[in-house]
């Protein structure tokens, strides 16, 4: 038991309303649809290009990891989130009023610099789509949710924290069921320039199928991504009435704030590991419990390092870990709705997904057991773990464990 923070007793409460997962949906760099991505992603395919977009000759980075659908900026938010959306309720639309609610991760959306020599100014919906909660303003709306509305803009950990919270909702009686996920837009001039600035940015220009190397002693910088992903949300008695299919149960919910600077994490890891430590006990497990990780791991040398140092203080084994930015880089808003599904489809297919251009383990992140190839886990996987830690210091883990409904 790590001596810096003590587990508590076990906080599941018998009369706890237990919260499943129903449906999903996503759109990623490596694909539209569920189940395109989590082929992609087990094969190892790569979606980081040059970008197409725009063009991007004269920027200091030329590559992202754009989605195959037509758009840019808030017009283009709009139709990934839609899309998920779909995906996710092609088994059943659920039923309209207020036990229904909307909690999404989602960003303010970018207008493009063409907005700089309009002659007319804008209309107001289209300054309305540029807000961080148009998409569950758009969502509710076609859904006839009368419930709880909210968005989460926490950057890098917004869809991680808003699936949590939609799971408090449910937990607390507030609602039977929510939509919970995230989106967002990355490539897109004004991101490419900021970040880049920063330096946050890989500037493999000449290979950048490689240059998302998470955990990599030659990483420099993460990928700019975009996306979206949708979880269908429901309490277990609920969902166990109306006949749904349960893909797996939400057992464990943890946030923390780092108090440090904005664009970086502290060396020794301590804010990750207490949303971890946090979900895990939430989840009313111990960390021998959890029989994989899927890690924030960005490519970046400080997140890398950091996020290593926290899963050695939490868990003080080896656990598979892996890191599919290396594959659609940085989701930001939506990596953490995503990455979460990713983990319901590794308990669905007892098979936990690669990390890509981890050529070189960087020594400075310790001995973590790296995944390089997809790896079936033979019917032992009951317990996953994905984080998002994002800039400005938050951090959002979640657990999901097998269903015990069959």
């Amino acid at each position: 038991m790590p001596s810096w923070r003590a587990f508590g007793p076990d906080t599941r409460v018998t009369s706890r309303r237990r919260v499943v997962v129903t449906a999903v949906g996503m759109v990623t760099p490596l694909g539209v649809g569920v189940e395109r991505t989590w082929r992609a992603t087990l094969a190892g395919e790569n979606g980081v290009r040059p970008i197409q977009r725009f063009d991007a000759s004269d920027y200091p980075v030329r590559f992202a990891a754009e989605v195959d659908v037509p758009g840019s900026g808030a017009t283009l938010k709009q139709a990934l989130a839609m899309l998920a959306l779909d995906e996710a309720l092609a088994s059943g639309v659920p039923a309209p009023g207020s036990r229904l609610g909307v909690c999404l991760g989602s960003e303010a959306a970018r207008p493009p610099l063409e907005w700089l020599f309009r002659t007319t100014p804008p209309a107001g919906e289209e300054i309305a789509a540029l807000a961080p909660d148009a998409p569950t303003r758009m969502i509710a709306r076609r859904l006839g949710a009368l419930g709880p509305r909210s968005t989460v803009s926490t950057a890098c950990t917004s869809s991680s924290q808003a699936i949590g919270e939609a799971v408090l909702r449910i937990r607390r009686g507030e609602v039977d069921t929510m939509i919970a996920g995230g989106v967002d837009v990355l490539s897109e001039p004004l991101m490419v320039v900021g970040f880049s600035k920063l330096g946050a940015l890989s500037t493999r220009n000449d290979a950048p199928e490689h240059a998302s190397r998470p955990f990599d002693l030659h990483r420099d910088g993460f990928v700019l991504g975009e996306g979206a992903g949708m979880l269908v949300l429901e309490e277990r008695e609920h969902a166990i009435a109306r006949g749904a299919s349960i893909l797996a149960e939400v057992t464990g919910y943890g946030c923390s704030c780092n108090a440090w600077r904005i664009t970086d994490s502290p060396p020794d890891g301590r804010g990750a590991a207490a949303a971890m430590l946090d979900a895990v006990t939430d989840a009313g497990l111990t960390p021998d419990d959890i029989g994989y990780i899927n890690a924030h791991g960005t490519s970046t040398p400080q997140n890398d390092h950091s996020e290593s140092q926290a899963i050695h203080r939490v868990f003080g084994k080896p656990v598979p870990v892996s890191s599919t930015k290396g594959q659609m880089g940085h989701l930001v808003a939506a990596c953490g709705a995503v990455e979460a599904i990713l983990c319901v489809l590794a308990l669905r297919d007892q098979v936990v997904p690669p990390t890509r251009n981890l050529v070189t383990p960087d020594p400075a992140c310790g001995d973590l057991d790296h995944v390089l190839v997809a790896r079936p886990t033979h019917g032992l996987l009951r317990h996953t773990l994905t984080n998002a830690f994002g800039f400005g210091g938050s951090n959002g883990s979640l657990v999901f464990s097998m269903s015990d409904t069959s």
